[in-house]
């Protein structure tokens, strides 16, 4: 590998920065992929399907005309920001440890977020905006808001909407939740930023527990993840 895309590399690894490395089996050559731009010389219909595969975290072997390319997907890890430590986190967080995030939990009410209730799970329980600006959500973290509370879920939710978030939900019912959108927009946020909020959080599975709405929540956050066709918002 050449010294200057080395150090591009590792700069964007230091950034938590996704990058795809690309390498042309026949010859050695390599390009790096990110979402916005390319290091180096590949055909279009290559970039693109390298970008798939680092969005799925799937590397491998890529065919283009008679040459095979490997990509090497440099992620950071997955991670899903909870805010709220209530009965729909203590099914959520187990389900998402399960499918390979990390998983953090912000409640500054010390009665809700204890070890008892939360087994193994980093609790922070400092105020949600405080904790989200230390956490820095990026491209590759999720943010769920739970706690129905103004006063918690909204300071949670303007840091993640200035941040790179991939997918950003908030409980609550349709009425709630144009309230919540008319808060953002006197606090300064624009429909374009709103519009990255899935509110009511969750796939409309007609769910009803709090397992089963953790579960409309975890599916829909997969489904963003790898940009499956959207589905319908739970109610």
């Amino acid at each position: 590998m050449k010294a200057a895309l080395f150090e591009t590399l590792q700069a964007a690894r230091s950034a938590k920065r996704p990058a795809a490395l690309v390498t042309a089996l026949s010859d050695g050559a390599q390009a790096l992929v990110f979402h916005d731009r390319v290091d180096g010389d590949l055909p279009e219909e290559l970039v693109l399907a390298a970008r798939t595969r680092l969005r799925d975290n799937a590397g491998g072997v890529l065919e283009h005309g008679d040459v095979r390319y490997f990509v090497d997907c440099h992620n950071p890890p997955l991670r899903i920001i909870v805010v709220g430590a209530v009965h729909i986190s203590q099914t959520l967080v187990p389900m998402a440890a399960i499918a390979g995030y990390e998983v953090i939990v912000i409640d500054p009410r010390a009665s809700f977020a204890t070890t008892d209730r939360f087994p193994n799970v980093r609790l922070l329980d400092d105020w949600p905006d405080e904790a989200m600006t230390t956490l820095a959500p990026d491209s590759r973290t999720a943010v769920v808001t739970l706690t129905h509370d103004p006063k918690l879920d909204d300071p949670a939710l303007e840091v993640a909407l200035k941040s790179d978030a991939f997918y950003i939900a908030c409980l609550g019912s349709r009425r709630t939740h144009a309230r919540r959108l008319d808060r953002l927009r006197d606090a300064g946020f624009d429909d374009a930023a709103l519009d990255r909020i899935h509110g009511p959080a969750g796939l409309a599975i007609g769910a009803v527990s709090p397992a089963e709405i953790a579960l409309s929540i975890l599916a829909e956050l997969t489904a963003v993840l790898h940009a499956a066709p959207a589905a319908s918002r739970a109610a």
